[in-house]
C-alpha cells in the first residue's frame, strides 16, 4: 500500500518469488494479519451465505485472504515496475500485517517521478476492482464463488480509494507531497502538507469505526480492527516521513564548503589499518594504479575490517563512487540536497569544475548540521 526505502534471508520474511529481479517477501506479521481477517470475516461469511457451516465459512474467509494478498502484491508491483522504468532501483517488495510496501532504494529526484510512482499502485487496484466488478455482476448473486468475486472487487476498490487519501505514507499523501513540492519547489513543504493530511485521515478512520459501533453496522468489529490498525499505520508512517524530511533539509546559513571534510587520496591497495590512521578526520578517496577513483573509505566498514584483518586492502571497505554520488562544488544547496536525498549513499565526493576532488560530504554530518543550526 505504500512505497518506501528498507529477505527471506532471515531479515524480511518468507521468499515467495522474484519479479524483474526484485524479491517478493512475506513478512511474519502477514500471518498475524491473515489470522485476524479470517477470524473476523468468517462470521460475516456465515451471514452472507445462509446455510454455510463454520468450516465452509472459514474456508471462504481463508480464500478471500489469499485473494487479498495477491491483490496487494499486484498493487505493489505497479509501484515497483514504474520505479524500475524510471531508473530507480527497488530493493524488495514485502507483504506485511497492514498490506505491502515496495522498498525503493532511492527517493524520486523530481515531484513528477514521485507522483507517477505513487499513482501506479492505486491505478492497478482500481483496474482490478473494475475487472472483478464485471464478474460480480455477470455471476448469479449466490454461492461462494459469487461472494469471493464480489468481496475481491470491494477489497480492491477499498485499497485503491484508501490509498488515494491525502496523507503519508499512503500513495495519495505522496501524490499530495509531489504536487506541493512542484508548486513550492520545496520537498519539505510537500511533506508537511501530507503529514497534516495524515492526521485528518487518521481522525476520519477512527470516526468511521466509532460510527459503525454506535449504529451496530454489519461487520463493525472487523471495521474497528482495520481502522485502528490503519490509523496507527498512517500516523506512524507520517511521523517517520516528517522526521526523515527534517533530517534531509539544508542547515540555515551553511554553505556546501562548510560541510565538507578535507579529501585525502590513497592507493586502493593500501592496508585498511594504515588508511584509517592516515584519514585523521578526512574523507579518503581510494585510487587504483591507473588513477581511477574506486571508492570512498567507509569508516564503519574499515574499523570492522581492521579489527580482524588490518592488512587487507582498503578497497574492501570502500563505498563505490557512482555518478549520482559525485557533486560539483558550484551546485546550489537546493540541488545538492535533492541529489543527496535521491541517492542511496553515506557519503559523496565533491569535485571542482575540472573534476579535481575538493572534499567529501557525509550524509550524517549534513543531518547533524541541520539539527544544530535549524532548517531553511
Amino acid at each position: 500500500m505504500a512505497t518506501g526505502d528498507r529477505a527471506g534471508n532471515g531479515t524480511g520474511g518468507l521468499h515467495l518469488c522474484r519479479v524483474s529481479g526484485v524479491p517478493v517477501l512475506l513478512s511474519p506479521s502477514w500471518w498475524l494479519g491473515a489470522a485476524v481477517v479470517v477470524l473476523l470475516y468468517t462470521p460475516l461469511v456465515g451471514e452472507l451465505l445462509p446455510g454455510a457451516g463454520v468450516w465452509a465459512s472459514a474456508l471462504v474467509a481463508t480464500t478471500f485472504t489469499v485473494f487479498l494478498a495477491v491483490s496487494v502484491l499486484l498493487h505493489e508491483l505497479g509501484h515497483c515496475l514504474v520505479a524500475l522504468r524510471l531508473g530507480l532501483p527497488v530493493r524488495r517488495i514485502r507483504l506485511f500485517l497492514l498490506g505491502g510496501i515496495s522498498e525503493i532504494s532511492r527517493s524520486p529526484p523530481t515531484p513528477f517521478r514521485e507522483g507517477l510512482i505513487a499513482a501506479a499502485g492505486p491505478a492497478v487496484s482500481l483496474a482490478l476492482a473494475a475487472c472483478t466488478g464485471v464478474g460480480w455482476f455477470a455471476l448469479q448473486p449466490h454461492g461462494a464463488v459469487w461472494l469471493l468475486v464480489a468481496q475481491t472487487c470491494v477489497a480492491n476498490l477499498a485499497v485503491g480509494v484508501f490509498n488515494l487519501l491525502p496523507g503519508l505514507p499512503l500513495d495519495g499523501g505522496r501524490m499530495l507531497r509531489a504536487l506541493v513540492w512542484r508548486l513550492t519547489e520545496d520537498r519539505h513543504h510537500g511533506t508537511v502538507a501530507a503529514v497534516i493530511g495524515a492526521v485528518v485521515v487518521s481522525v476520519g478512520l477512527l470516526g468511521w469505526a466509532l460510527a459503525g459501533i454506535l449504529t451496530e453496522a454489519q461487520g463493525r468489529w472487523l471495521r474497528l480492527a482495520v481502522c485502528v490498525l490503519m490509523a496507527w499505520f498512517v500516523i506512524a508512517g507520517a511521523v517517520s516521513e516528517y522526521t526523515s524530511g527534517r533530517r534531509e533539509h539544508w542547515p540555515v546559513g551553511a554553505e556546501l564548503r562548510d560541510l565538507l571534510r578535507p579529501v585525502l587520496q590513497l592507493p586502493a591497495e593500501s592496508p585498511v589499518g594504515d588508511a584509517l590512521l592516515a584519514a585523521a578526520g578526512r574523507g579518503v578517496v581510494l585510487v587504483r594504479a591507473d588513477g581511477v577513483a574506486v571508492g570512498l573509505l567507509d569508516g564503519d566498514k574499515a574499523v570492522r575490517l581492521a579489527e580482524s584483518s588490518p592488512a587487507e586492502p582498503a578497497e574492501r571497505a570502500a563505498e563505490e563512487v557512482r555518478p549520482e554520488t559525485v557533486l560539483l562544488d558550484s551546485e546550489s544547496p537546493e540541488l545538492v540536497l535533492q541529489r543527496v536525498h535521491g541517492a542511496a549513499a553515506k557519503q559523496f565526493l565533491v569535485v571542482d569544475g575540472d573534476g579535481k576532488p575538493c572534499g567529501v560530504l557525509r550524509r550524517s554530518e549534513l543531518r547533524a548540521a541541520a539539527r544544530r543550526h535549524g532548517t531553511a
